[in-house]
Formats: structure tokens, C-alpha cells, sequence
């Protein structure tokens, strides 16, 4: 999804969150390997490495916690984007190492950290 296809007005905030997120996991352990990776199938937020494991780590961000809050817009849609856009990421690769695939939640100011929603690949 290109930034055109975001809304003017959720583009910062979004970009907030993913900084937000990218810090809290940076201070978990974890290491960046791409941010926002693009193709035909989706988007990824965050690509990371948390020792061995390639971890897929989708942002969520919410101000308020209406319809389930952040969390519960990871719609069964969007997880099959979420997989199908890993797989993609994985077959770049000269080996395919462990992953999975998490969320890091933002509501009304809480982080919370979904480890494994579900698998990646």
C-alpha cells in the first residue's frame, strides 16, 4: 500500500505509532531489518530479529477503544495479507529462517506486544 493510499490526515499518526513500536521493541532486544516492506500482496510495518527468528510485526494504533480497539482490526483479511506479504518477504531469501509473525498494539497510550498471532509461513 503506497502513502497515497493512506488518508492525509492518518499518515503522521501511523508513522508515530510505527516509531513508537520500533522503539519499544528495539529496547526489547530486537533488531530492524526493513521497515514498511512493500509488494503487489501488502504491507509489513516492521521486519525484525529477535535472535534467530525473523519476526513480521504489524502496528496497530488507536486513540480510542471503540469496535474492540486496535487489536481487533486485525481483521481475518488483513492476517491473510499479512501472511501472503511474509511469504513473499521469506522467498527473497537464500535460506528460510524461523518466523512468525506479531502485532504491537497502541491504545489510548498502552503498547501492548502479540507475540506469534499467528503463524508466518
Amino acid at each position: 500500500m503506497s502513502d497515497l493510499s493512506v488518508p492525509k490526515n492518518r499518515r503522521p499518526s501511523g508513522r508515530a505509532g510505527e516509531d513508537e513500536a520500533l522503539d519499544y521493541l528495539l529496547k526489547q532486544g530486537l533488531t530492524l531489518v526493513e521497515r514498511n516492506f512493500r509488494c503487489h500482496a501488502g504491507e509489513i510495518d516492521l521486519v525484525m530479529k529477535d535472535r534467530d527468528t525473523l519476526v513480521f510485526v504489524e502496528v496497530r494504533k488507536r486513540g480510542r477503544s471503540d469496535f474492540g480497539g486496535a487489536a481487533a482490526s486485525i481483521t481475518r483479511a488483513k492476517q491473510l495479507r499479512l501472511i501472503k506479504t511474509a511469504q513473499l518477504f521469506l522467498q527473497r531469501l537464500d535460506r528460510t529462517p524461523a518466523s512468525r509473525l506479531d502485532a504491537v498494539v497502541l491504545d489510548s497510550g498502552k503498547i501492548t506486544w502479540l507475540k506469534n498471532i499467528i503463524d508466518a509461513a
